[in-house]
């Protein structure tokens, strides 16, 4: 503990497995290595094929590459504390340590609910504008949308190290899962929390909710369009190229707001509850978006069964 004053604060936070099943951890690391090899492996091949396949240089497919990039980034952040607790029990990690994995955790979350907007634009203009898809999203525009994406998370996330960085804690360090994540770790402090529970808000509804209005809009108008086709096949073709996005849009933004509303308000929430979510919200999404795709696009499955021909 490091003193000065008044003020408090850890050297190091303890994280937590599964809560009443610690005994079961090493079985319970079995599904979640494969979870993490299936979404390690998924998206690397998505971005491979993607990159060697000259017909997939479209933009949906380019915003599927963003995608699969914030999965492997999502992953990554969580796999090293995650598998250390369960297979080696390897609970500590640093204050400034955690702070970092937080901060990368919330720029990828918040990255990959602007992606999925991004996507919801893209499949818009697709079935509205489908002469002038091309001509309306070159390059250069999703070039441009990528980098928008990027300086919007790193931006609006920078204070939140900071103003974790300034409250005093208690001597309870027991965070609520294996990562840390904002609200689990503001918990844990003694001081007046209200200026992180404000911003923490701020950011939440102004970003990620403003980007799940946009996506549901973005539908509505979606749904307008294939309605007014011709013919009733017609318009479930058209609907049909939008599934893989709904699910990954469902898979992604229903934990992540359950998780946010448990941390917030769910006082009385059995932690093992608390602790699904969480795993739910992080080590899901990765490994179901490139098999989601991979099933649903007819264009990377023949790309995927051609590079595997070449090999054989």
């Amino acid at each position: 503990w490091e003193f000065n004053g008044s003020f408090y604060q850890p050297s190091a936070f303890l994280m937590m497995g599964i809560p009443g099943l610690e005994a079961l951890h090493h079985w319970i690391s079995i599904p979640f290595f494969l979870l993490y090899f299936i979404a390690l492996l998924g998206n690397g091949v998505i971005l491979f094929i993607i990159k060697k396949t000259q017909s997939l240089h479209e933009p949906m497919y380019y915003l599927l590459s963003m995608l699969a990039v914030t999965d492997l980034g999502l992953a990554l952040c969580t796999l090293p504390t995650t598998m250390g607790v369960f297979w080696f029990n390897v609970r500590r990690i640093g204050f400034d340590a955690c702070l970092t994995q937080m901060y990368f955790i919330h720029i990828l979350s918040l990255s990959e609910s602007s992606v999925l907007l991004a996507m919801a634009f893209d499949r818009f203009v697709a079935i509205s504008h489908p002469l002038r898809y091309a001509a309306i999203l070159p390059k250069s525009t999703i070039i441009k949308i990528g980098l928008a994406i990027i300086l919007r998370s790193v931006l609006s996330l920078l204070p939140l190290p900071f103003l974790l960085k300034r409250l005093t804690y208690c001597k309870k360090t027991e965070l609520s899962h294996s990562f840390c994540f904002h609200p689990d770790i503001m918990n844990l402090a003694c001081a007046d929390i209200k200026v992180n529970v404000f911003y923490g808000m701020i950011i939440l509804l102004s970003t990620v909710g403003m980007d799940f209005v946009f996506i549901v809009l973005s539908y509505i108008l979606i749904i307008k369009t294939a309605v007014s086709l011709a013919t009733k096949d017609e318009c479930l073709k058209t609907l049909n190229t939008c599934v893989s996005h709904i699910c990954a849009v469902l898979i992604f933004f229903i934990p992540m707001i359950r998780l946010s509303m448990i941390h917030r308000f769910g006082k009385n929430i059995p932690p093992l509850v608390n602790t699904l979510v969480a795993y739910t919200y992080l080590v899901i999404p990765p490994a179901l978006n490139p098999i989601i795709y991979s099933i649903k696009s007819s264009h990377i499955r023949a790309a995927l069964l051609r590079a595997l021909r070449k090999k054989s």
